[in-house]
């Protein structure tokens, strides 16, 4: 396999993990606060949290794509690969975070997605 395709395939890993981390940790969040998880209130893994979802609505409002998604782009292109043919692991990961709609489509669920976000830090206040 080229050593591009593999470099590919790491960034899309790198960027489900940063969907994974904002989708699932807001889902947990949410479960923690209804079930008095301490640990849920964390400062520090609420901030970082705060600010993964604050960078995807501020990239889509500016209508910025996504680095990772451009950097994995130019890798399967030196890669020889077209689009996104590629492993198994490959074509998986974009079935599930990837999605054909207008882009307006995307502002606004980011958007609701971030207010969501930022309401859990009203309704469920992190500690220091």
């Amino acid at each position: 396999m080229n050593p591009y395709g593999v470099l590919a395939d790491a960034v899309l890993l790198v960027h489900a993990l940063f969907v994974a981390f904002v989708v699932i940790g807001q889902l947990l969040v949410l479960a923690g606060l209804a079930c008095g998880w301490r640990w849920v209130r964390n400062w520090r893994f609420r901030l970082w949290h705060l600010l993964a979802i604050g960078v995807v609505v501020l990239q889509a409002w500016a209508g910025v794509l996504c680095p990772l998604t451009i950097l994995e782009n130019a890798l399967r292109l030196r890669a020889g690969e077209a689009g996104y043919s590629g492993s198994f692991i490959t074509h998986w990961l974009h079935r599930l975070i990837f999605f054909d709609a207008a882009p307006w489509v995307f502002t606004v669920a980011y958007s609701a997605f971030g207010a969501l976000v930022l309401a859990t830090w009203y309704w469920g206040r992190p500690r220091r």
